[in-house]
């Protein structure tokens, strides 16, 4: 089952749902045909499009899900997420797509490697970043019947690994080692399991924590890991400020723990290129992340 069945399904289920678009149908194609009622492409216009979701969420009683290019959604609206959606606590689900690495050829101009952070700073704001298609449409349920306000990064990338079951602020530990923790989410969920991999054929035998949500994040299995490992690695495509290393940063601070963490993440807009490349030309692959580590694979 891929993001639009779901959608298509809880739809059936719940007449509360309505979809907007902002020229982004890609994922939501069949829903015009299906619910021609409660689907409104909305052209380019971000900004409005929120305004409208937060209005019929406040006024209607609906549960409103919009979406639009990530980068496009949390910039160019985000005073309109932050006034109508964040400081009401209304709960519009807010779909980014083509978020970090997934920008591929586009260029910087539509690259969201600062959405984690910017969505962070509401108050209200929760943030799901799904490893693939497979754990956006188990997490979906429990976000869209949701009352409050989120996030997501959307992701289609058709994952090889099944996931534990979902839970919000919950994360999803793979591994049982304790020398290394390697905490990641979204697109580099993969790499990471891979890192995990190599380090078990070099004897160096850790863990994968999935944060799944950034907002409300699992401060209990960082600190855990964190206790018991001594050493995380910290793997994002995103920005290194206002992402995950941050979050964890101040949860170490908070807790009084001192422990060794490796950043991988970008320091400043990519060149544009597949995913693939991006990984390995900024040194997220996971055998340059072994290297930049241990020394030579």
């Amino acid at each position: 089952m891929n993001y639009e069945e779901k959608l298509l399904e809880l739809m059936s289920l719940d007449t509360r749902l309505f979809v907007l678009t902002s020229e982004n149908r890609g994922p939501v194609v069949s829903v015009a045909e299906r619910f021609p009622d409660r689907f409104c492409d909305v052209g380019i216009c971000e900004q409005t499009m929120v305004g409208i979701a937060a209005g019929m969420s406040k006024f209607c009683g609906l549960i409103t899900i919009v979406h639009a290019m990530a980068s496009f959604l949390t910039m160019r609206a985000y005073e309109f997420i932050r006034t109508d959606i964040g400081i009401h606590r209304l709960p519009v689900k807010i779909v980014g797509s083509s978020p970090g690495i997934y920008s591929e050829f586009n260029g910087p101009t539509h690259q969201a490697i600062e959405d984690v952070a910017l969505m962070h700073t509401i108050p209200s704001m929760n943030i799901f970043v799904p490893a693939d298609m497979n754990e956006l449409v188990l997490g979906m349920e429990k976000i869209i019947s949701s009352e409050e306000p989120w996030y997501i990064r959307y992701n289609n990338f058709k994952g090889e690994n099944g996931h534990t079951d979902f839970q919000i602020g919950k994360a999803e530990v793979i591994g049982i080692g304790d020398e290394v923790a390697i905490l990641t989410y979204g697109a580099m969920f993969e790499n990471s399991l891979k890192l995990l991999n190599l380090l078990s054929d070099h004897g160096i035998f850790g863990k994968v924590l999935n944060m799944r949500c950034l907002s409300p994040i699992d401060e209990n299995a960082i600190v855990t890991a964190a206790i018991e490992c001594g050493r995380l690695v910290v793997i994002e495509d995103h920005f290194k400020f206002g992402g995950l290393y941050t979050l964890i940063s101040e949860i170490l601070i908070k807790n009084k723990i001192v422990a060794s963490v490796d950043s991988f993440c970008f320091l400043d807009y990519f060149k544009a290129g597949s995913a693939t490349d991006i990984i390995s030309y900024y040194g997220l692959s996971y055998k340059k992340i072994f290297e930049a580590i241990y020394g030579d694979v």
